[in-house]
């Protein structure tokens, strides 16, 4: 009897040993990720849709320079290969057309305006002459259809004059492994969230386990991870940031609480709906 219980205990510590090192973090910190972590994060830029200024737009993202925060936003690849700065692939929410972003070139996605404003569609380039190193970003790639290498090609591409300071991550594994494969000084991160309860169903079960738990972070080696608020007590993410010390960022932090209870815990903010500067940390 004490033999085999010895054995189960053999079993279960080989288990543990190996969860910690599949979720073990690039460990050579760059030193751009703590410039990265001075700022809070406007999501999608410094919006505010009641005062004529929608996600992802321009002027989302100049009210941001205007205010000194960095931003978060989001990147697809149009049909011909353009840089198009928009959340979703389809515009049924931002542009009232259940047509995709992946679907259209960008001459005909320059026809749509962003919610009924006269705001259109941005691409990269206009972002990067908007912000010209003045705050960080945070750029999230959003692969659609396996384009995960032409997508972080094109950015890269586009960031390869560019002297501001960034980063980049993605829910997709596979573009955060290209980015440690072919950009290895550039500062990545892993988003997670528990993809399957939030609608994503195009996610394997086994995939989404070994992503929110991080079990993908021994191949993409990522410097930071970026979770959901509501999830960020899962179990993988603080025994990662106890052994590994990484780097968290939060998202959408909405509200003056989350924000105190995110800073308060050493992680970092991505906001959207109030004034970080008015909270007393």
């Amino acid at each position: 009897m004490a033999g085999k219980f010895q054995k189960v205990l053999a079993v279960a510590g080989a288990a543990a040993a190996g969860w910690t090192l599949l979720m073990k973090p690039r460990m050579e910190n760059p030193e751009e990720l703590e410039a990265l972590k001075k700022y809070d994060y406007a999501h999608r830029g410094y919006h505010d849709g009641d005062a004529g200024v929608p996600e992802n737009s321009l002027a989302a993202f100049k009210r941001a320079v205007e205010w000194g925060f960095g931003i978060e936003l989001d990147i697809h690849l149009s049909k011909d290969d353009h840089l198009v700065v928009m959340h979703d692939s389809s515009l049924k929410r931002m542009c009232g057309e259940d047509v995709r972003v992946e679907d259209l070139t960008w001459e005909e996605l320059q026809a749509y305006h962003l919610q009924e404003t006269e705001e259109k569609i941005p691409d990269f380039a206009q972002v990067l002459e908007v912000v010209d190193g003045k705050i960080p970003m945070v750029i999230e790639v959003k692969p659609v259809g396996g384009n995960h290498v032409q997508l972080c090609e094109k950015v890269c591409e586009a960031l390869e004059d560019y002297e501001g300071l960034y980063c980049i991550e993605s829910f997709d594994p596979r573009a955060v492994a290209w980015v440690k494969e072919n950009k290895p000084q550039i500062v990545r991160g892993q988003l997670l969230t528990y993809l399957r309860k939030h609608g994503e169903t195009s996610y394997p079960a086994i995939l989404d386990f070994a992503l929110r738990n991080l079990l993908t972070s021994c191949w993409t080696k990522p410097d930071f991870i970026a979770y959901h608020i509501e999830e960020r007590n899962n179990v993988s993410l603080k025994l990662c940031r106890k052994l590994y010390s990484v780097c968290e960022f939060d998202w959408t932090v909405r509200t003056p609480q989350e924000y105190k209870m995110v800073k308060d815990d050493g992680a970092f903010a991505i906001f959207e709906n109030f004034d970080p500067r008015e909270v007393e940390v």
